[in-house]
């Protein structure tokens, strides 16, 4: 009896065990594996904060994050007061200080928000953002010749010493600082002021890195996630990196923050080389509502390529060395995810629905949490938790793989070998055309070469897999019927422009053509535009007739210019080249 008690009970062991192991992996269970599992929503500069459940930290702890960066470009290091340093630079009663005062109860609310759902909290700071006061006041002392606020000024490294000591004074909970150089956003900070700290090379990084280093990671025991993004070289290339991060003591608060493309979120980019290197942990930053690539507005599905690898990477551009974060997570470099959930870049596509972006960054996240599992396996935990119907999973698979290989051809190739700068022949809702030096020198490149027609081609191959999509987005069924109508009519849009893209394309080959010969395929480039404007009407209409579809693309080129942030030439002004050409008699 007593041995039969005993199997009993090793039995009810067993079953613990194993229940604690299922439970462990379950879908929403995170599992505290050590890696940061950070959030960000990256807010258009100078608009309107973004409106999103990504906002709300309750929301991110449930998604299985354990950490959340606030961008809104009020950084919480332009919400000081200086008064230690000089109370001249925001004096008691002026409108600068009331400002700075509103935005310091703002980063505390932010803090206390964060914590009350039980995640940590780091704030993106840009350096050098300064107050313009000061910066008046010591301007002998903190300029140099070039009229940079520099950090080869002893005063300049002194008064960030005391910024540093007044942030954490100010906000004790703050859990540390995302820093980035190399860009430096003063839209939302009226009174502030700055520029790029790296004036002088990897030499630069070096002493800020050192200075941030001791200020707040040693000093403080608060954390420090260093963007190597823009500056230097330090972003994509090995040799610098290192150059600059081994002369770096390690630290366990010192984290560097990477993105996975070598350069910015773009597809063809290489999965970027200086991951998996060096003495010191490493986060990998994923935008999951992509800039270059209509921002939500049509499915975009990113996650799979992240996690396993882009197709690229094994076809027209093989990668050596480590070509996804699965194959990172291998390396004692790895120590998390960093996904932008929503926002990068400028102005639209403007979504009503984050259906697309939610998709990323729940793979992202809950992979995260949980390595061992595969891409597929979270993927699934997706269409369980929002209710997929049986019949339907296999179609919305398939219709988010293709939608990574329709994005990569309809902007870029997956057939040619495509050059890192004619990524950027489209960026946030604007298309650029042969009137600018990107597709000018692209269309020069691929006509000598012999393959623009192949170019062209592969743009109409991106429209017939955006017609499986389309046709697969009508037979999926989930629960919410918001996010079903979305994925039919945000899949209706990827079609439609990339039927514009198709045709804009061909219109510009067969004119650029002409150009070269003194020759122009009159009746060909009549039928193209024909099939241009009618997917114009199309796509209008699409818009016009439901509510829920993001805003539209626009046939300019983007142009960095806080009005418009488009030129009067691109896509239209190219397209309309040619279209007056063929009715001149």
């Amino acid at each position: 009896m007593a041995f039969n008690r005993n199997i009993k009970k090793c039995f009810r062991t067993c079953l613990a065990v194993l229940f604690a192991a299922i439970i462990s992996i379950s879908p929403g269970n995170s599992q505290d594996n050590g890696l940061f599992i950070l959030d960000m929503v990256h807010h258009n500069p100078g608009e309107p904060l973004t409106q999103t459940k990504f906002s709300d930290p309750e929301y991110l702890k449930h998604c299985g994050y354990n950490s959340m960066v606030v961008n809104d470009f009020t950084f919480a290091h332009a919400a000081l007061t200086f008064d230690k340093l000089d109370s001249r630079i925001f004096p008691k009663g002026s409108k600068e200080r009331d400002w700075v005062l509103a935005a310091a109860e703002k980063v505390r609310q932010n803090i206390d928000r964060a914590h009350k759902a039980g995640i940590k909290v780091y704030y993106f700071t840009d350096i050098i953002v300064l107050p313009k006061r000061l910066v008046e006041l010591y301007h002998d002392q903190v300029v140099d010749e070039n009229g940079k606020i520099s950090f080869e000024r002893p005063r300049t490294v002194e008064i960030h010493k005391i910024m540093i000591e007044e942030l954490f004074d100010t906000f004790p909970g703050l859990d540390g600082l995302v820093i980035r150089t190399g860009e430096t956003y003063l839209n939302n900070v009226p009174y502030h002021t700055g520029n790029n700290p790296i004036t002088k090379g990897i030499e630069s990084h070096i002493k800020l890195i050192n200075l941030l280093r001791e200020e707040v990671c040693v000093k403080r025991d608060k954390k420090i996630f260093y963007r190597t993004w823009l500056s230097a070289g330090m972003h994509e290339q090995p040799g610098i990196y290192l150059n600059v991060t081994d002369r770096i003591t390690p630290h366990t608060n010192l984290i560097f923050s990477i993105k996975h493309t070598k350069g910015d979120f773009h597809r063809t980019l290489d999965f970027n080389p200086t991951l998996g290197i060096g003495r010191h942990p490493q986060i990998v930053e994923v935008q999951c509502q992509r800039e270059y690539e209509g921002k939500g507005a049509y499915p975009n599905y990113v996650a799979e390529g992240v996690i396993n690898g882009f197709e690229e990477y094994s076809g027209n551009k093989p990668q050596k060395g480590l070509k996804s974060v699965q194959e990172m997570r291998q390396t004692a470099q790895f120590k998390g995810i960093w996904t932008w959930s929503r926002g990068g870049g400028w102005v639209g596509p403007y979504i009503a629905n984050e259906f697309w972006p939610r998709l990323n960054a729940f793979v992202l996240s809950r992979w995260a949490q949980n390595t061992p599992l595969t891409e597929e396996e979270v993927f699934n935990q997706f269409m369980d938790e929002n209710g997929f119907s049986k019949n339907s999973r296999k179609k919305f698979r398939e219709l988010c793989l293709l939608s990574s290989k329709a994005v990569l051809r309809g902007h870029n190739s997956a057939s040619i070998d495509w050059d890192a700068k004619w990524v950027w022949w489209t960026r946030d809702q604007f298309l650029s055309g042969t009137d600018g030096a990107v597709l000018q020198t692209a269309f020069e490149k691929l006509y000598a070469a012999s393959i623009l027609d192949a170019a062209v081609k592969e743009k109409y191959e991106a429209v017939e897999l955006w017609k499986k999509i389309e046709k697969l987005s009508r037979e999926v069924k989930l629960k919410s019927k918001s996010d079903q109508d979305y994925i039919q009519v945000s899949c209706t849009y990827g079609l439609l422009l990339h039927k514009i893209i198709a045709e804009g394309w061909n219109i510009m080959a067969l004119g650029f053509k002409g150009d070269k010969t003194g020759s122009y395929n009159k009746t060909e480039i009549a039928q193209s535009l024909k099939r241009y404007d009618e997917a114009w009407r199309s796509y209008h209409y699409l818009k016009n007739g439901n509510a829920s579809c993001a805003t539209l693309y626009e046939p300019y080129a983007f142009v960095f210019r806080a009005k418009g942030y488009h030129q009067e030439g691109g896509l239209g002004k190219s397209v309309d080249k040619y279209r007056n050409i063929i009715l001149q008699k």
